[in-house]
C-alpha cells in the first residue's frame, strides 16, 4: 500500500477514534458577562429606531421619527417619488426637522422628528433621514388615497414583554401576511417599563425595518407611565403615574386630541374609515367629550376605536366598569364598528355588543352593537375567566389579527404566532343606516386553553 495513502488512513482512523473525538480542541473558558444596556442601546451619529407614524393627512403626507445621539444638530428628511432606479437622487426634496433631547436611565439621546406634507395620494415615495453626513438607508413608501379605497391594516395587542426574542416573530409573521398593511395598530403596553430606554431598544429592533415602511399607530398603555418606585425596584404604592419622555420623543402623532391629551388621544382618516385611539389611563371624561364631537361629525363609512384597558375584560379579577359606563354608550350612538384592545393578556371577543341591550341575535340587525376584541401579541399570558359574551377565547396564544375593509365587507382574522388563522368574523354595512349584520367565520380548530388545574386531594 503507498505510504501516501495508508499516512491518510490512519489518520481518518484516529479522528473516528472515541477518544479523538472526546479530545478538546480549544480549552473551556467561563462564560463572558452580557453586553451592558448601556452599550447595547447607545445611540451614534447615525440614525437608528427609524418609525413612520400618521401625524397628519395620510394621503398627502409623511411622518416619521428616529434618534442619534446629541453630538448631532440639523437632522433633515430627504423625500422624492420614488423611481424604477436610482435617478430618483436628483429630485430629493430635504424638509428639516424637530430636535429634542431626552435623558433616560441609560443616558443622553436626540430624537428628530419630521412631517412631509405637499404629497399626492396613492403615489410610491421613497425617504431617508440623516444630517447630511450620516444617512439611514431609502425606505419606500406609499400614500394613502384621497377616498374610499379596500385596504387592511394589523392589530396588535400588547408586546410588553421578551420583546427582541419572543415579540419579534408574530410582528415580523404579521407583516410576512400582510406586507401591503396600511398601518399597524399598538394596543398599548408596548413595553413593560416605560422608563427603560433597553426596552425601547428591544421593542424597535423586533419591527427593524418595518417600523420605517408600515405606518405605527401606537395607543399607550399604563406600562408607559412611568411609576415613583422604591429602593428595590418596586413601584411605590398608590403612587400616580407620569407619562415616559420616550412617547412623544419617539412618536409623531396627530395633535387633534384634547387639551393635555396630545399625541394619547387623536384621530386620523383612511380611505373611508375613522381611525381613533384613546388614552384609557388618564382623563377618561374629557376624552369623552372630546370623543362625542369627533364621532357626530364622521363623514366615514367606517369606524374603529382602539385603546388599552377593555370594555370588557376576559381576565380573572379585572373589570372596568366606570369605563365601559362612560365610553360604551358614546360608541353605541354614533355605531362604532370595531374596539380594539389590550391589557388582559388573554384572546377574547364579542358578537354585537351595546350598552343596554347586551348583545344582539347571531348576524341580526336588530340593534346596534360593537365588536369588542381583547388580544396579545407578547409571551406574558394572563388565566381566562370565561363570560356568556364571548364568542371565541384563548389563553397561552400570541396572535395577531388582519383587517380588511372592501366597500361595505369588513373582515376580521386573528391569527396565532404560528400564522394558524383562530378566529374570524365579517361586518356588513347595511342601506339607511341600519346596524351591521355579523357573519361568523370561526375556523375548525379547537380554542387554545389552560389545561385544568389538578384538583386537591380531600382531606382525611
Amino acid at each position: 500500500m503507498p505510504a501516501r495513502r495508508l499516512s491518510t488512513l490512519m489518520m481518518l482512523a484516529a479522528l473516528a477514534s472515541p477518544v479523538a473525538a472526546q479530545t478538546p480542541t480549544a480549552p473551556v473558558t467561563a462564560p463572558r458577562a452580557p453586553l451592558a444596556d448601556a452599550e447595547a442601546h447607545r445611540p451614534t451619529s447615525i440614525p437608528d429606531r427609524i418609525i413612520r407614524t400618521i401625524a397628519a393627512d395620510p394621503s398627502r403626507s409623511i411622518a416619521v421619527t428616529w434618534r442619534t445621539d446629541t453630538t448631532v444638530a440639523g437632522s433633515v428628511a430627504q423625500v422624492a417619488p420614488a423611481e424604477h432606479g436610482p435617478r430618483f437622487l436628483d429630485k430629493a426634496r430635504t424638509v428639516p426637522a424637530a430636535s429634542q433631547d431626552v435623558t433616560t436611565n441609560l443616558g443622553p439621546a436626540r430624537h428628530h422628528s419630521a412631517v412631509v406634507d405637499g404629497l399626492e395620494p396613492s403615489t410610491s415615495y421613497v425617504y431617508r433621514v440623516g444630517d447630511g453626513v450620516e444617512w439611514s438607508e431609502w425606505f419606500e413608501v406609499r400614500t394613502a388615497a384621497a377616498g374610499a379605497e379596500p385596504f387592511r391594516f394589523i392589530y396588535l395587542g400588547d408586546a410588553q414583554n421578551n420583546l427582541r426574542s419572543m415579540w419579534s416573530r408574530v410582528i415580523r409573521r404579521a407583516y410576512a401576511d400582510a406586507p401591503d398593511a396600511a398601518f399597524i395598530v399598538h394596543a398599548g403596553d408596548l413595553v413593560n417599563r416605560g422608563a427603560n430606554d433597553a426596552e425601547w431598544g428591544e421593542w424597535f429592533a423586533a419591527g427593524g425595518w418595518i417600523n420605517g415602511v408600515v405606518p405605527s399607530v401606537p395607543s399607550i398603555g399604563n406600562h408607559e407611565y412611568d411609576r415613583p418606585r422604591l429602593p428595590d425596584g418596586t413601584a411605590v404604592p398608590g403612587a400616580k403615574g407620569v407619562m415616559t419622555a420616550h412617547w412623544r420623543a419617539q412618536f409623531a402623532l396627530p395633535d387633534n386630541g384634547p387639551k393635555g391629551l396630545e399625541e394619547t388621544a387623536y384621530y386620523f382618516d383612511y380611505q373611508g374609515m375613522r381611525v381613533v385611539s384613546l388614552n384609557s389611563s388618564e382623563g377618561q371624561r374629557e376624552q369623552a367629550e372630546w370623543l362625542d364631537r369627533v364621532l357626530a361629525d364622521n363623514p366615514q363609512a367606517w369606524t374603529v376605536v382602539t385603546f388599552h384597558h377593555p370594555i370588557y375584560s376576559p381576565a380573572e379579577r379585572r373589570d372596568n366598569a366606570d369605563l365601559r359606563t362612560l365610553w360604551q354608550p358614546i360608541f353605541d350612538r354614533h355605531k362604532v364598528d370595531i374596539v380594539m384592545q389590550g391589557h388582559d393578556h388573554t384572546y377574547a371577543r364579542t358578537g354585537l355588543q351595546s350598552f343596554d341591550a347586551g348583545e344582539t341575535a347571531d348576524g341580526a340587525p336588530a340593534a346596534p352593537g360593537t365588536v369588542y376584541v381583547v388580544s396579545v401579541a407578547g409571551p406574558k399570558q394572563y388565566a381566562l375567566e370565561h363570560e356568556p359574551w364571548m364568542r371565541r377565547a384563548g389563553e397561552d396564544v400570541q396572535l395577531y389579527q388582519i383587517i380588511t375593509v372592501d366597500g361595505g365587507v369588513l373582515r376580521y382574522e386573528a391569527r396565532t404566532a404560528t400564522g394558524q388563522p383562530y378566529d374570524g368574523f365579517e361586518l356588513h354595512k347595511q342601506p339607511d343606516g341600519r346596524p351591521n349584520v355579523l357573519v361568523e367565520r370561526v375556523p375548525d380548530v379547537p380554542e387554545i386553553r389552560r389545561a385544568p388545574a389538578p384538583a386537591r386531594a380531600a382531606a382525611n
